[in-house]
């Protein structure tokens, strides 16, 4: 190959990424080219049936939620002063990056650190299985920076820390059910045969949640989610929201 070809190439490949990038909707970027997989082919009448429910669901409960939404807002504020609500990138359908919302848990200016995110990468690769004791075996870091708050402590014991993401439902960067999304660094940990999950829209819940959530090792959480896929459909969407409730209200496997 003459350095004439090679530039043509390198030229060619700025150009390609160019108008993937033109292409994907704002609040989307573009991932690694290793994570740019091709979505789940779902037929039309699935696929809308499942955003339709999508929108329905998450628009209710964000209606009726509204109140616990706003003391929630304001107890964070009121705790230490710092911003209620964190923005963090996730890995969501097709390997695209997306703007993920939560409540935030941690004290202000608390980073994941690299001990935390190489605890992170050694359990999606499965090197570690069960979590820390003074964590109760869930397989989430402690300490290392981590400092929880008060108001941050609740939220994760309850999961409500997750409600902002009825906001990613509704502009669809997420659905009501799907597989977690992953942070963009351990996506970089991922074996090929955890891609597929990457298939179809992330969600706030899962077969996994509802089969042990943060407390069983991270390659049976994909198992799990690509049973998920393969099974895809609205009554199995159904199922497993109306099995979250009580795993949400016992505060199961919880981090």
């Amino acid at each position: 190959m003459t350095r004439n070809d090679a530039d043509m190439i390198t030229s060619e490949t700025r150009l390609m990424s160019t108008a993937l990038q033109s292409t994907v909707a704002p609040h989307f970027q573009v991932a690694p080219a290793r994570t740019l997989i091709q979505p789940a082919i779902l037929s039309t009448a699935h696929r809308l049936a499942k955003r339709s429910f999508d929108i329905l669901s998450a628009g209710i409960l964000l209606l009726l939620l509204s109140p616990l939404l706003f003391l929630i807002y304001l107890a964070i504020k009121i705790d230490d002063g710092g911003p209620a609500l964190i923005i963090q990138n996730r890995v969501g359908l097709g390997g695209q990056v997306f703007k993920f919302y939560k409540f935030r848990s941690m004290v202000v200016g608390t980073e994941y650190n690299e001990d935390n995110k190489r605890f992170a990468q050694q359990v999606i690769r499965g090197e570690i299985t069960q979590g820390p004791r003074s964590n109760g075996g869930v397989l989430k870091p402690t300490g290392n920076g981590r400092v929880i708050t008060r108001v941050g402590r609740l939220l994760r014991r309850t999961s409500l820390d997750e409600l902002p993401q009825l906001f990613n439902i509704l502009n669809g960067t997420m659905s009501m059910v799907g597989p977690r999304p992953s942070m963009d660094y351990e996506v970089e940990a991922y074996f090929d045969w955890y891609l597929p999950r990457l298939a179809v829209l992330p969600g706030i819940t899962g077969l996994a949640q509802i089969n042990g959530r943060s407390s069983i090792p991270f390659p049976d959480i994909v198992r799990w989610d690509l049973q998920y896929i393969e099974n895809s459909t609205l009554w199995l969407d159904m199922k497993i929201l109306l099995k979250t409730i009580p795993v949400v209200i016992g505060m199961r496997n919880t981090g």
